[in-house]
């Protein structure tokens, strides 16, 4: 592609739980639904409103657009697309392989909650690390990065010269950067005790013909 935005959506429900629920250290994140239902916030719905305003004001628009097809990706997809001047008539397509890593048993539990309920499986995710540790019935970083792999080759290779907007989840986002910059599991872990990707961040790559790659931008 000539150029690919990631943007994760904007405030959810759940992220506002979760932050709740880790500031008063329960054990137990309230959510009133399943992980792929969970819907922006009022605030949420605000940021998702400003990324279309961004859009409108940039000299490059999207020509292509994919969604992880969640709740809280999807609506701040569609808010984004009608705050923009992009066309709405352009290709939208949502994919399952864009949904944010699936925590298994761990759903809904706080750090607090986890290390209560699962000490021995806390204990061997320290010892083999995130990037490997597979909770029961749920996704490491490794399986989110083969579903990824398997959306660029089928997708991404295949759309030259168009401008892709992705709408995603944080840790997608980081898996995406793993695989188009070839980092190493320390890299990207490095990357991510750094900082986090933040509800609304916009994460972007354009084609640099000399290194005849993708480059980070912003």
């Amino acid at each position: 592609p000539k150029s690919i935005w990631f943007v994760r959506h904007g405030e959810s429900l759940g992220n506002v739980a979760r932050q709740f629920a880790e500031k008063t250290q329960a054990k137990i994140i309230e959510s009133p639904c399943r992980e792929p239902d969970v819907e922006l916030s009022e605030f949420g719905k605000l940021q998702s409103a400003k990324l279309g305003n961004w859009f409108a004001s940039q000299a490059e628009k999207p020509t292509v657009v994919y969604s992880s097809p969640y709740t809280r990706t999807s609506e701040t997809t569609r808010i984004l697309l009608e705050n923009s001047d992009v066309s709405l008539n352009l290709p939208l397509k949502f994919d399952e392989r864009l949904r944010e890593r699936e925590l298994g048993i761990f759903d809904r539990l706080t750090k607090f909650g986890a290390i209560e309920k699962y000490p021995e499986l806390c204990d061997l995710r320290e010892r083999w690390g995130k990037f490997y540790f597979r909770p029961p019935a749920g996704e490491s970083w490794a399986d989110v990065i083969v579903r990824l792999r398997s959306f660029v080759e089928t997708d991404l290779s295949k759309l030259p010269d168009e401008n892709i907007l992705i709408v995603t989840h944080e840790v997608v986002i980081r898996c995406f950067r793993y695989i188009l910059e070839d980092l190493s599991e320390e890299k990207i872990l490095a990357i991510d005790r750094e900082s986090d990707v933040l509800n609304g961040a916009i994460t972007s790559y354009e084609y640099c013909n000399e290194a005849n790659k993708l480059r980070l931008k912003l």
